[in-house]
């Protein structure tokens, strides 16, 4: 096998539903390391969830080229493989010819090659530094500066002249005399094409990388009032992220500090900027969009749901439930999926010209994980049973919290419960996920008085929200929706003899 075929890039694929780019959240191996087939190398977050990648080949890690916390588009090459690592040295260029079918470079190319000094060089890859080969290391997109590359003149040394032939060299003019009494004026103020920059440079040129602009633009921080700490005074993302920290040391002298009896300060040092991406950024776009595209109308039922939490009780204590994760929650899905079956519209999308109606039920479940709301759904839950029904929930709750949904997972819901009670928070009105039609806010339980067959009695109670497009919901719709999933928690075991 040749050094070239078998050293395999391994581009981010795509992971579905015409996502364009993902997030390296963490490397689950390193370069050196000895990898088998579909061993997962690398968790990656999209759009829709954080997933892992498996590996496309076996052999061994030989690089990785972008690192964690790298927003990636899909296609690039992330990682590359030795597929036969026992198979000795790797000899192929950077260009991927092998070494020895390199041409050899002639004398008179090599005497022309000029050696740059120690002072004034610059880290190649810098922008606005001279990288290899002449080039000028930029942003993509900007172009080659249009002059040519030069170096700073040594400190204390007059700039060095273009090396010309003796006899185009014209004489240099002689030093105009000074007037014995012409006074010593102070210096001239720096005009705007002298200007420095932060990092100590002139021109108003900063030195850094564009993965350190990146993050810079991400957190709002000004590259050009930092000291860089890196090569050549250039920008680091340890600079970057200090600033963004409010510990970063300003390019300006320190200034007095005010007196103890003046106001509070208000600034950047005492503010914390996120970066929108990923889940949460699909999440603002999506709640926009339906916010201000579905009309939303809000219902309110508090119901005492005693019996429901006494039958919970009793599926606890039977042998074949001791092992299932059993909450109030399970049977308030139940409650939805019964009541569509008798109200079927409600588990509808708008399309325009036509309701789409559908037969099957995806039930979501919003869940808050540490990247934001997600909501994963339950295919084809009407055609669960109960247990079934438990079963999926636990696995739906593990695998969220875990940061393991799949963005199929999380397409094609049609019905969605979001369980604020779990925060102590009594109700909401949710906002419908785009394509529903209605979305459930179950509230906490409390215990309350309430009164029951004639008497005031601590019952415990709690309040549904139900959210609803009135585009395809009217109010009568909505309300008979609401009341048979209240009707069902007042007394599950008499609604599943009667509906089932």
């Amino acid at each position: 096998m040749s050094g070239v075929s078998r050293i395999k890039e391994f581009n981010l694929p795509d992971l579905g539903e015409g996502l364009t780019e993902g997030e390296i959240l963490a490397w689950l191996v390193k370069e050196g390391d000895t990898i088998e087939l579909n061993q997962p190398i690398v968790e990656v977050e999209t759009a829709k969830a954080a997933v892992e990648i498996p590996a496309k080949w076996a052999g061994q890690v030989r690089s990785i080229f972008h690192p964690e916390g790298s927003t990636v588009e899909v296609g690039t090459p992330i990682i590359a493989i030795d597929t036969d690592p026992g198979a000795g040295p790797v000899e192929a260029s950077t260009t991927g010819a092998p070494a020895a079918d390199l041409p050899t470079p002639s004398a008179a190319s090599l005497a022309a090659v000029e050696i740059a000094p120690e002072e004034g060089m610059v880290e190649p890859g810098l922008i606005g530094g001279v990288a290899p080969g002449g080039r000028t290391a930029v942003l993509v997109g900007y172009g080659p500066r249009n002059a040519p590359a030069k170096r700073r003149p040594r400190k204390g040394a007059s700039p060095e002249r273009p090396a010309t032939p003796a006899a185009s060299v014209p004489p240099a003019p002689a030093p105009a005399p000074v007037p014995a009494a012409a006074p010593v004026t102070a210096a001239a103020p720096v005009t705007a094409a002298t200007t420095v920059n932060g990092n100590g440079r002139p021109g108003g040129l900063v030195l850094a990388k564009p993965p350190v602009r990146k993050l810079a633009k991400d957190l709002g921080v000004d590259l050009g009032s930092l000291s860089g700490s890196g090569p050549l005074g250039s920008i680091t993302r340890e600079d970057v992220q200090r600033a963004a920290s409010g510990t970063a040391t300003a390019a300006e002298p320190p200034t007095v500090a005010a007196p103890a009896t003046s106001a509070a300060a208000f600034g950047a040092d005492r503010e914390q900027r996120i970066p929108v991406k990923g889940v949460r950024r699909l999440t603002a776009e999506n709640m926009s969009r339906s916010a201000f595209t579905a009309p939303h109308v809000t219902e309110f039922l508090t119901v005492d749901v005693t019996r429901t939490m006494k039958a919970l009780d009793r599926l606890r204590g039977r042998r074949e439930w001791r092992d299932v994760r059993v909450s109030p929650l399970l049977l308030v899905a139940k409650a939805v999926l019964l009541a569509v079956r008798r109200h079927p519209m409600v588990n509808s999308t708008w399309a325009g010209d036509e309701i789409v109606v559908k037969e099957y039920v995806n039930l979501g479940i919003a869940a808050a994980t540490e990247r934001g709301l997600i909501v994963p759904n339950i295919k084809d839950a009407g055609r669960l049973t109960l247990r079934e029904l438990a079963d999926a929930l636990t696995d739906l709750v593990q695998t969220a919290k875990a940061g393991r949904t799949s963005p199929a997972d999380m397409s094609g819901g049609t019905l969605t419960i979001t369980n604020v009670g779990v925060f102590g928070v009594d109700t909401g009105t949710p906002i419908l996920p785009p394509g529903e039609s209605a979305i459930l806010a179950f509230g906490a339980v409390r215990e309350m008085p309430w009164v029951h067959k004639g008497k005031v009695r601590p019952r415990q109670v709690t309040t549904l929200g139900l959210s609803f497009d009135h585009r395809i919901i009217d109010g009568e719709l909505g309300s008979k929706f609401l009341r048979d999933i209240g009707d069902f928690l007042a007394d599950p075991e008499a609604a599943l003899l009667a509906w089932t």
